[in-house]
């Protein structure tokens, strides 16, 4: 396949749409109608990784954290990321990264590391706002089921656990065909009233144009009446962090040991004990605690996420265990996330899994 083809199924996975402003995800060294058959999946792209993806012979590198993230005014190999770029072009190796965009769906980055320490019921911690429109269209009746499952089909029509979601309503539509016009019902220079049914529903913004390219396609008039309505609404299938609860409360103290085990963390910088058991767990990873006070309000008993500056700690006011498990850890199984949702999506890609640890943080131990 073509980059371009791999970019629009991973942009069906991780809309690119929804990464933040300050982030560089898609594609970052490469070409669109560039051939590839052959990835590798990364946490980082560093120097190491490109020669591992080089020696295994693939084409084209799959990362979570992008090497740019703003525009370099040289390129003299004087820093990694300038190397990193010249060593890519030179052997005609793509690189695509799916960073906030894949931290901000529900079944991305958060949601597997809720997987991973058994949480359930779980939720976004802070969902996003204005990413809903309502979808009005009005078509004959015998027509509407056609429409309606085109519609959904394409994405429309999903409310949480809900798909296929609609309103209908049936009444009197009315027109008149003007000269040069191929009506499918009625005759030119005639006032024509049909029995029509009124579709509505809802999509997210960033499929907008599969929803009405397939709206239109399936539609039997020659010109199509619909209205479109941006919303308010929370959208809860998007947005940072994550929320959950375990079946069985545990101590703090059990609670950072199952973390430790599970990240592997070298360390975990923590705030002081509240007086509670935890149960209700909100975390984001990589850089989350700007979510603290999300967590907060959220009444959970405790936070994890990586990189809290000293002041941050103070901010736990004693009401949530905030837990710094480190970046790199919080991240780590981001490559089996990505590993398996292509792999699912896309089958004859042969895929792999960098082997390289990309983790610049090293922990010191006297014992």
């Amino acid at each position: 396949m073509v980059i371009k083809e791999l970019l629009t199924s991973l942009n069906e996975l991780a809309p690119f749409s929804l990464q933040e402003d300050y982030d560089n995800s898609g594609l970052i060294v490469g070409e669109p109608g560039q051939q590839v058959s052959k990835g590798m999946v990364a946490l980082d792209i560093t120097e190491e990784v490109i020669d591992e993806a080089i020696e295994k012979k693939c084409d084209v590198v799959i990362s979570h954290h992008p090497f740019i993230f703003q525009g370099l005014k040289k390129v003299t190999g004087s820093r990694p990321s300038e190397r990193i770029l010249v060593k890519a072009i030179k052997n005609d190796l793509a690189v695509i990264s799916l960073h906030t965009n894949l931290d901000n769906i529900y079944n991305g980055v958060n949601q597997k590391i809720s997987s991973l320490m058994g949480l359930k019921d779980t939720r976004i911690l802070d969902a996003r706002y204005g990413y809903l429109k309502k979808l009005v269209v009005f078509c004959p009746v015998d027509h509407s089921n056609n429409v309606r499952m085109a519609i959904f089909k394409a994405g429309g029509g999903k409310i949480g656990d809900y798909d296929w979601c609609s309103y209908n309503i049936e009444g009197l539509g009315s027109f008149r065909a003007g000269e040069g016009a191929n009506p499918f019902v009625g005759n030119v220079k005639e006032l024509h009233f049909e029995k029509e049914t009124r579709i509505e529903t809802i999509y997210p913004s960033y499929i907008e144009n599969d929803v009405i390219n397939a709206m239109i396609d399936s539609h039997p008039y020659e010109e199509v009446a619909y209205d479109i309505y941006p919303l308010d609404n929370v959208f809860d299938r998007t947005g940072a962090g994550m929320i959950g609860r375990f079946e069985k409360p545990l101590s703090s103290k059990d609670f950072l040991s199952m973390l430790e085990k599970i990240f592997n963390t070298g360390i975990i910088k923590h705030s002081s004990f509240p007086d509670k058991k935890i149960e209700n767990v909100a975390l984001c990873g990589g850089s989350g605690s700007h979510l603290l006070d999300k967590a907060i309000d959220a009444k959970a008993d405790a936070f994890v996420t990586a990189d809290v500056k000293y002041h941050r700690f103070f901010d736990a006011q004693n009401k949530i265990l905030l837990a710094d498990i480190g970046h790199y850890e919080s991240e780590q199984f981001t490559k089996d996330l990505i590993y398996e949702m292509i792999s699912e999506k896309i089958i004859n890609f042969a895929l792999q899994i960098s082997e390289i640890n990309t983790n610049p943080v090293q922990y010191f131990r006297t014992k």
